[in-house]
């Protein structure tokens, strides 16, 4: 699915500057690290940036920090995820603090997902 050239640019960007988070959970999945999964970071589809994709599963993976407990933010995931969803494309949310604490746990949870 194509995304807009503006999107293509801004997730160009995304990957210059990824958090902490992103950092570590991307050094997990890259290469394949995660059974064999391709994962893509800041991927563009459609209107959206997804923090990392894996196209063969078709799930999305987003890290959540604190600004998306905001009842605006919040508001905003549920029609992201609704447009994805009608699309075929799992959503996975993590909390960023997930990453932090428990990489391990986290790579389980996807793992997990990528199982279905």
């Amino acid at each position: 699915m194509d995304a807009p050239r503006q999107t293509r640019d801004r997730a160009r960007q995304l990957r210059r500057s990824l958090t902490l988070p992103e950092v570590l959970l991307w050094q997990a999945l890259r290469q394949r690290g995660l059974k064999g999964a391709r994962f893509r970071r800041q991927h563009p589809l459609g209107p959206y940036i997804l923090d990392f994709y894996c196209d063969a599963a078709r799930l999305a993976v987003e890290i959540d920090g604190s600004s998306h407990e905001a009842p605006d933010q919040a508001r905003h995931d549920a029609r992201r995820t609704d447009w994805l969803s009608r699309r075929d494309v799992a959503v996975l949310r993590i909390p960023a603090r997930d990453v932090l604490t428990d990489l391990p746990g986290v790579l389980e949870r996807i793992g997990l997902r990528l199982e279905r």
